[in-house]
């Protein structure tokens, strides 16, 4: 049984005007794979896998086109080398956009199609932020996607979407692929599965699971900041059973679609201005604050400085702020060095449309690194310590934080660019509070441009009406 793996693997903001580059990638390729805790799963199966490229980054702005193009090359190349293969695994997660190209998973899945035939079979797992189109269900036999937001499945479901394909290989089963599209798209700030009513709308999924008809239930919230005609949410029912996935992808779509109005921010918002004197005047500590317009891990672009000149404004003490991407500001402190002041610009380097913050900064750390491109160095403005970076780059983990000297636990207040909180910032947030802040990945999505948007669609449309059509890969049997 001879599996190859591979895959392309981010999101992208089509309103970021930063291009993703090679640089910004983690690129796995051949057989060392297998030796990555990312892949290491793959062992278990009884199989021989052929691992060939995967490329992940972080979510940011469409990937540069002639990256994609030599990306995809050598994969169809090493699928080709391959050949004979009984099947294809393909982790991604959905939502890449590359410039000028307004589908490119279904450019690249399709691609992977024809290389390998009609008669070898394709099981691909995808992020729940992903955003699905015939052209990619066309192509696929087996489908599963993330069903947590934050995303603590992600080797669960990689791990589903190779057991289906095991599955069908040593059975002789040969399942298909069904979706309904559902005109709701929504940001993940409002659809977190650890909220209502997306927690309770997300464990209905194994529940509809039937092991002899339908083998996997996903659904997709999409992804907003996409503006393309195919982002939009969608159940995705992967089985033998027609009549069984049928009904399981019409029940699930119709369940969202009645539920859209009740989607809510689960935790309090509100303006740069009020959010930040809410965490100042706080009784409690740490109070986690989420600049959620400039999320690098939701497509921002990571170096807007809005909530830091607000912070200064206020005259904010025992503030902890991870961080800020601004090359020049981060050099700055290294040619500096610790304990000295330099008067900097931070800031709006990236995001041009954005305001920098001049301060006089005293240098209290330099993360020890030989790439420039990784430095991170710890600034101290007022009540304020204050991480730069070289590059863009999220604070979710504790270890983020103290690599750099800094105890998130023991501040008054934690600021981090960040839409819902990560697992290990959330359960130390007294309270968490999201600021809705401008940006890229503006959550108030009914004001972003929809040049591309082909149906009515919620909430950029209220009033009208919607009846779930299923629709069909073109490889289900008939």
């Amino acid at each position: 049984m001879r599996i190859a793996v591979a895959g392309l693997h981010t999101e992208c903001s089509t309103y970021n005007p930063v291009l993703a580059r090679e640089a910004d990638f983690r690129v796995l390729r051949g057989p060392s794979m297998l030796k990555e805790a990312y892949f290491d799963f793959l062992t278990h199966f009884p199989a021989e896998f052929i691992t060939v490229l995967h490329a992940r980054a972080i979510a940011g702005g469409p990937v540069e086109a002639g990256i994609y193009a030599r990306w995809k090359a050598e994969i169809l190349d090493g699928i080709k080398a391959a050949l004979p293969l009984d099947g294809v695994y393909l982790a991604m997660h959905g939502a890449m956009f590359v410039d000028g190209l307004h589908d490119a998973e279904g450019d690249f899945i399709a691609a992977v199609r024809e290389m390998v035939g009609p008669d070898v079979l394709i099981s691909a797992s995808y992020d729940l932020h992903g955003n699905v189109s015939q052209k990619i269900v066309d192509a696929l036999d087996m489908f599963s996607t993330y069903r947590t937001a934050p995303h603590i499945d992600v080797q669960d479901t990689m791990r589903r979407a190779v057991t289906m394909l095991v599955r069908a290989l040593t059975s002789g089963a040969r399942p298909m692929v069904a979706w309904v599209p559902v005109p709701v798209l929504l940001p993940g700030e409002r659809t977190s599965t650890q909220d209502e009513p997306a927690r309770t709308f997300y464990t209905q999924l194994q529940a509809v699971e039937d092991p002899t008809g339908i083998w996997d239930a996903s659904f997709q919230v999409g992804y907003v900041w996409a503006d393309e005609p195919r982002s939009t949410a969608c159940a995705v029912v992967t089985g033998t059973d027609k009549a069984a996935m049928a009904e399981a992808a019409r029940h699930l779509a119709q369940n969202y679609w009645d539920i859209r109005e009740g989607f809510v921010f689960g935790t309090k918002v509100g303006s740069i201005e009020e959010s930040v004197n809410w965490a100042m005047t706080a009784d409690t500590a740490p109070v986690v604050l989420a600049e959620s317009g400039d999320n690098p891990t939701g497509g921002g672009v990571g170096d807007r400085a809005e909530v830091l000149a607000e912070l200064i404004a206020q005259n904010a003490q025992g503030v902890i702020f991870a961080g800020i991407a601004d090359r020049g500001a981060t050099d700055a402190a290294y040619a500096a060095g610790v304990g000295a002041s330099v008067d900097i610009s931070i800031g709006a380097t990236l995001d041009t449309s954005s305001k920098p913050v001049y301060a006089d900064a005293e240098v209290v750390f330099l993360l020890d690194t030989e790439e420039a491109r990784l430095r991170e160095a710890v600034v101290r403005i007022g009540g304020i310590e204050l991480v730069l970076t070289a590059r863009r780059r999220p604070f979710h983990n504790i270890p983020d934080f103290t690599k750099l000297g800094l105890d998130p636990r023991t501040a008054k207040v934690v600021v981090v660019k960040s839409g819902y909180l990560s697992p290990d910032l959330g359960p130390i947030a007294n309270p968490s509070l999201m600021a809705l802040s401008p940006g890229v990945v503006d959550q108030f999505v009914e004001r972003l441009e929809r040049k591309h948007k082909s149906i009515a669609q919620y909430p950029f449309d209220k009033e009208f009406a919607f009846t779930p059509d299923v629709k069909w890969s073109a490889r289900a049997k008939s």
